[in-house]
């Protein structure tokens, strides 16, 4: 009963995804197609078609595909994605307005009736699109470092600051490669933290490309006075390397927490929680109240939790910083406004009482590798404690 239900999602996505792409490609040919002498129509459908496929295919064919093919399929077909998403935008805008004109006549006549309209506004949309898609690659790979200054009011022992480095969302993949890997870690040595956290989606799909890569290197140059933490976020389980992933970030000298707590230096607490996604291979995590049922109240309580769900059992359970990632603040602006809508905070600091949560918007990129409408970042945090 599951696999059918299964198959009959992934046909209804299939279509929907098929759908929009030809209402994309219909209205571009429409707008540009006459107007351009040597565009053949047959010849102009093959070419889109191949692009809107490029994307699944290489989902599809990962196993299979050469190293370098599947690369270039899922990179072209990323980009893909995210010119459909702004494409489908404004073309509904556009044809809204043309639906609207038809009842109320809001256009000018001289738009309405000069033939040059449809390719000049064919040809604008492809301006704008392509212009989004090169500020988006260029806002992506140029991550910011946002900082947080807190005070805890609770005794830690002989430890009266702490400086953190978090990172959430690094999706390291076929697109997110050693180079971004490196520059995190440039960034870490150039700070020197007391502690290195990082708060899930680490690994994106395969792990072939970690390997090949020999990012572990990467990982074990990031040192930390207390240590290096992390625990899994949704894309581990999906990707279903879950384990592979965290005994490979464990080569790379990170303790990965799964439902389990630390102490550290006899003086704080790190709790790290499990994935609350569905394709965790429990049914259900360790309930938060059970999970720190040995933790010292008294002592400052670090929780890691890849989404920011939970809020108010966290403060209950006298959790003091939670460090959240998973939203990417929507990624492809306007989505903000559904993550902003989602979850109580979708990014940046939230007071609670005595909790404070952080989320960030994530460092890497998932599917097209762009961001528009928010920033990568590094998150660097100084808590101090009276």
């Amino acid at each position: 009963m599951r696999s059918v239900i299964f198959f009959f999602v992934v046909a209804i996505i299939i279509f929907i995804y098929g759908a929009f792409n030809y209402y994309i490609g219909y209205r571009g040919w429409h707008s540009l197609g006459n107007s351009i002498s040597f565009l053949n129509r047959r010849v102009y459908w093959v070419i889109f078609w191949l692009l809107v496929a490029a994307y699944p295919a290489a989902q599809m064919g990962q196993r299979f595909l050469p190293a370098g093919i599947g690369r270039g399929l899922t990179i072209s077909g990323a980009y893909w994605t995210a010119a459909m998403f702004y494409f489908l935008l404004i073309i509904l805008v556009i044809d809204a307005v043309r639906l609207l004109d038809r009842f109320f006549y809001i256009l000018p006549q001289v738009v309405r009736e000069n033939p040059l309209a449809p390719p000049v506004t064919g040809g604008v949309v492809l301006a704008i699109v392509a212009a989004i898609l090169i500020y988006g690659t260029f806002n992506a790979l140029n991550p910011v470092i946002t900082r947080y200054d807190l005070t805890i009011d609770k005794t830690s022992g002989s430890v009266e600051k702490l400086d953190i480095i978090m990172v959430s969302d690094i999706h390291l993949g076929s697109i997110v490669r050693t180079g971004r890997l490196q520059k995190l870690a440039e960034e870490v040595g150039r700070v020197k933290p007391d502690l290195i956290l990082l708060s899930g989606d680490i690994v994106d799909e395969s792990m072939e490309p970690l390997e090949v890569d020999n990012m572990v290197k990467v990982f074990e140059k990031m040192t930390a006075r207390y240590g290096k933490f992390a625990v899994p976020g949704n894309h581990e389980y999906i990707s279903g390397h879950v384990d592979a992933a965290f005994r490979y970030l464990e080569q790379g000298g990170f303790r990965v927490l799964r439902d389990e707590y630390v102490k550290v230096a006899d003086s704080f607490y790190i709790v790290g929680r499990d994935n609350s996604s569905h394709q965790a291979p429990r049914t259900k995590r360790q309930e938060l109240s059970a999970l720190m049922g040995g933790v010292e109240r008294t002592l400052p309580v670090i929780l890691l939790d890849h989404e920011p769900v939970d809020l108010e059992n966290a403060r209950e359970n006298g959790v003091d910083l939670q460090l959240s990632g998973h939203t990417h603040r929507g990624q492809l602006f306007p989505n903000n406004l559904i993550t902003g809508k989602i979850y109580e905070q979708d990014w940046g600091l939230l007071q609670k009482g005595v909790l404070n949560l952080i989320v960030s918007s994530g460092y890497g990129t998932w599917g097209p590798p762009i961001r528009i409408g928010n920033k990568p970042e590094i998150v660097e945090i100084t808590v101090r404690f009276p």
